[in-house]
């Protein structure tokens, strides 16, 4: 499995620094992540070997089952490397092995799992062990199998013609199509949205212990109802998007693969992204087909960030000081103040849109939220143009992200939404210095 190195075009990269990038700057992020989870595969091999782990032999044969497979059906290999939640276990289990806390599963040995995930959609005739983790066993891309009595591993039986799974020398799991459902195999289910010529395919991943390892407000698993609702809810949202909100549209169809639902907070909506996870977008349950669209253009924004991140470096490391955001309560370091302020680039540019299509009583909030965080994206970027924590790439990006700001400077906004948006600004920045201290400054 060949790992490249990659860099962005200026083109490209000034495109995504201008807030879009569209579908090519998508594929040159994808290729990039694609090429660091193969990176962190190898780490998880290498390292293993290197401490003496116990599983190091096991996790040596995955790797090269994996790259035997990958030369006959490679789209089967790629489709399981990439599939999100693989990152986040490879990253938790080098960590381990470098010896950092471990979560249940980041060892070494699990790379077995992956490789029978490529085996299973390559229908590659094979015999593994695979361990088993509190009666169960999660095969990245495609789904979960569960285990009867208290087995820690069971043998998977891999032919053209289906999948066998013995455990305690008796057959525990049978199945011809990964995607179908089976008496002890749940798939992981497949959502398709469709409009106007444009498609979203998305998997929803409510099983895979790596699906977002950070957030601890994951759902338990869904019932087939949810899963419809679910699947209406993106319909309804994939509509909007396409039709109010095309540049998205196409950028959210290359970036994002899998939804992972959240518990959903005591008000309100909240939804998530994570450098370990590029394409998951982890959200509760949406109230509305906008607030669903208002999130894939928020945590877009947040996945494309974080995959330029790993090609080039845009700040400097962190040296204890906190700046003012105005969609947080709580000052940022200068990472994260970077991510914020993209993502409501993309937030503004979200509201500047829609709010042409609103009417009555809706009309007046949009244009409110559209000037809102225009100026607080605007205030955060001169924050870290000031910050002297930005690298030389780092300070042509913001630049950027500075130009499409003054860009919509003159974007008229009705007095009364004006009013509302410095309002609801200035009681923000209040309840921000009551909680971080009076004489706390907005900015350094």
């Amino acid at each position: 499995m060949t790992v490249r190195s990659h860099r962005l075009p200026d083109d490209v990269f000034s495109a995504l620094a201008a807030g879009g990038g569209g579908v090519r700057a998508l594929q040159y992020l994808a290729a990039a992540q694609y090429s660091k989870h193969l990176v962190l595969l190898r780490g998880v091999v290498a390292t293993a070997e290197a401490v003496g782990h116990p599983q190091a032999a096991r996790a040596r044969h995955a790797y090269d089952l994996l790259a035997d497979i990958q030369e006959q059906a490679p789209g089967d290999v790629d489709s399981v490397v990439r599939h999100p939640a693989v990152g986040a276990w490879a990253w938790r289990t080098l960590r381990a092995l470098h010896g950092g806390a471990a979560m249940v599963g980041a060892e070494p040995g699990r790379l077995v799992v992956l490789a029978a995930a490529a085996a299973i959609r390559a229908t590659t005739p094979c015999t593994l062990d695979i361990p088993v983790t509190d009666g169960a066993i999660t095969f990245p891309s495609l789904g979960t199998a569960t285990v009867p009595g208290r087995e820690r591993t069971a043998v998977l039986r891999c032919t053209a013609d289906g999948v066998v799974m013995v455990a305690a020398g008796r057959r525990v799991l049978v199945f011809a199509d990964p995607d179908e459902s089976a008496p002890g195999w749940r798939p992981l289910p497949h959502l398709v949205a469709e409009a106007s010529g444009m498609r979203l395919r998305l998997l929803i991943d409510d099983l895979d212990p790596f699906r977002m390892p950070a957030t601890v407000n994951t759902t338990p698993r869904l019932t087939a109802d949810d899963i419809e609702w679910w699947r209406t809810a993106l319909r309804e949202a994939w509509t909007l998007l396409v039709r109010y909100h095309p540049a998205a549209a196409e950028e959210i169809a290359a970036a994002i693969r899998v939804i992972t639902p959240l518990v959903p907070p005591p008000d309100g909506q909240v939804g998530a992204s994570s450098r370990e996870t590029f394409g998951t977008v982890a959200l509760s349950a949406p109230p509305d087909a906008r607030s669903f669209a208002l999130t894939f253009c928020h945590e877009v924004q947040h996945a494309k960030l974080a995959a330029v991140i790993d090609i080039v470096a845009l700040t400097q490391p962190d040296d204890g000081r906190r700046w003012y955001a105005p969609w947080r309560d709580d000052p940022r370091p200068i990472g994260a103040l970077l991510q914020g302020s993209y993502a409501f680039l993309g937030v503004s540019g979200f509201w500047l849109r829609q709010r042409e299509h609103e009417n009555g009583p809706a009309a007046l909030p949009a244009h409110s939220e559209f000037a809102r965080w225009r100026a607080a994206a605007q205030l955060v970027v001169d924050s870290l143009l000031a910050s002297g924590r930005l690298t030389a790439a780092g300070e042509q990006f913001v630049a950027g992200m500075a130009q499409t700001l003054r860009g919509w400077e003159d974007e008229p906004v009705p007095p009364a939404a004006q009013r509302i948006a410095q309002r609801n600004a200035e009681r923000h920045l209040a309840r921000w210095r009551l909680r971080n201290g009076e004489g706390t400054k907005p900015s350094p």
